[in-house]
């Protein structure tokens, strides 16, 4: 494992003025809080697990992990900064068959 003695940056951190949600964000947000079911969450710290089945083989992993997450903290009731673990994986799936699967469970400290 390779250990760098740097401080991470938010995504916060990066962009400089006010950002704003485009017309297609807005309506996936609506989208996904139709159609996410109810569940109540275990007690954190929370292990969360992403699969993310992408059409276009050059999509990054990592792209779609914080809108998603945004809108699982919204419909969830939660802070994401209770998330202590994350294991998300990529699936190349045809064009009209992505997808997103996911599991929130407590951390087992």
């Amino acid at each position: 494992m390779v250990n760098l003695n740097i401080k991470p940056l938010s995504v916060n951190q990066v962009w400089q003025g006010k950002r704003f949600k485009t017309k297609l964000y807005s309506q996936y947000e609506r989208d996904l809080l139709l159609i996410l079911p109810k569940m109540k969450l275990p007690e954190p710290p929370y292990k969360v697990y992403y699969e993310f089945g992408f059409s276009n083989s050059a999509s990054d992993i990592d792209n779609p992990i914080k809108p998603f997450q945004d809108v699982l903290q919204k419909k969830y009731d939660f802070n994401d900064s209770l998330i202590h673990h994350l294991e998300v994986r990529k699936v190349k799936v045809k064009k009209g068959f992505e997808y997103i699967k996911f599991e929130i469970k407590q951390l087992n400290k």
